[in-house]
């Protein structure tokens, strides 16, 4: 009897698709060879692999396969992507401009290039999620030389306007980088359309093995080259040595080959269950307020504030309910969100917060299961909050 809980935290991670897990599996132990061998035929046949796989990134975000650089994540790629361009940016300016709902390994990185010297700018957002857009503009001054803005946000879902935030960096002749890690895969991402420098990717997050992602870096107009944060044997252009995990990335290739062909109708089919548990809810529970926005948000998130709650009493109660109260990057600590700080969703009326994250294996039935959980739990705990 499988006694684990109902999974719906698809955000935190995502189980390796079986297709994904196929494709990997040769690399473990029959093709074994280091793609850095050119010698002999073993080392052939994993550099074509990795080609492949570089090729397959590239396609997940209309880029050109020798733009990709590969890495152990997207904590990596977004330390590679600030660090590298900062490093090397340096002599044209100091300055450096965030978004207050970032990822820590954004907002953290970020905070260590203030402590070398940097003039780091951390740009607050509407209480739906998205950047606030004129305090952006007088944060990008003459003298920025690099933006950061995550594509889509782990907690709360609200998927940003890249176009527009790009534009007003390149206007004040900033590069522009994106944390996507939670919108590849999941939304439609394109590098040229959206006039994108640098972009991180995970593979984790869209059904591939966790301990690979990406960096897409632009090579034309401008060409970019990060200073190397690893060194040690010149691996991928230079900027990231180190032996490449062949599985890995033979993993990340083909879960996103797997999303961009069958993206757009997932997506109609998660939104719709999230839009069924939200309705659920809704119907059976007052003081039930959607976290973000529902016009430009993930399809497969829905993070909820329950008033008249207590946050760690819900979560406990809800034991067969695998879900969380946000990011599931910050190591244990039990601080408010920073993210539902940065929406004014912390207060008086916080409330107890949950982030439903929905997946490929997440049905109707799973979802009506949940909602009758939540409903149940919330319901008790408001009577034994009324009584007391």
């Amino acid at each position: 009897m499988n006694t684990r809980p109902l999974y719906l935290d698809y955000h935190a991670t995502t189980p390796v698709d079986p297709r994904v897990l196929d494709a990997m599996l040769p690399f473990f132990s029959e093709s074994f060879g280091n793609p850095a061998s050119r010698q002999h035929a073993w080392g052939w046949e994993a550099e074509k692999a990795v080609d492949r796989a570089r090729a397959q990134v590239a396609a997940l975000v209309n880029a050109s396969a020798a733009e990709i650089i590969f890495t152990s994540g997207a904590t990596e790629s977004n330390n590679l992507a600030l660090r590298g361009m900062a490093e090397r940016l340096r002599d044209r300016g100091q300055r450096i401009v965030t978004i207050a709902t970032e990822h820590k390994s954004v907002l953290d990185t970020c905070a260590r290039l203030r402590d070398r010297g940097f003039d780091v700018a951390v740009v607050g957002v509407t209480p739906e999620g998205y950047v606030d857009m004129d305090a952006f503009r007088a944060a990008v001054t003459p003298g920025t030389i690099l933006v950061s803005a995550m594509a889509a946000n782990n907690e709360i879902g609200t998927v940003q306007d890249l176009a527009a935030l790009a534009r007003v960096a390149h206007a004040a002749g900033a590069l522009f980088h994106t944390d996507a890690a939670q919108g590849a895969g999941k939304v439609p991402i394109d590098v040229v359309a959206m006039d994108v420098d640098l972009l991180s990717l995970t593979a984790h997050k869209f059904y591939g093995p966790k301990g690979c992602g990406a960096l897409f870096v632009r090579k034309m107009k401008p060409k970019l080259l990060p200073v190397a944060q690893v060194d040690g044997g010149g691996h991928e252009h230079g900027v990231r040595s180190g032996t490449l995990n062949v599985p890995g990335i033979v993993g990340l290739g083909a879960a996103a080959e797997l999303c961009q062909r069958e993206m757009a109708v997932e997506s109609v089919r998660l939104a719709a269950l999230r839009d069924r548990l939200l309705g659920h809810l809704r119907t059976s529970l007052d003081g039930v307020r959607v976290n973000g926005t529902l016009e430009r948000r993930l399809p497969h998130n829905l993070h909820i504030s329950f008033d008249r709650v207590e946050g760690e009493a819900l979560l406990m109660a809800l034991g067969d309910l695998a879900v969380s109260t946000g990011s599931a990057c910050s190591s244990g600590s039990q601080a408010p969100s920073h993210v539902l700080k940065a929406i004014g969703a912390i207060g008086d009326r916080g409330g107890a917060s949950i982030r439903f994250g929905l997946g490929r294996t997440t049905s109707e039935q799973d979802v009506d299961f949940a909602a009758r959980r939540v409903i149940d739990v919330v319901t008790s705990l408001r009577r034994t909050l009324a009584s007391a």
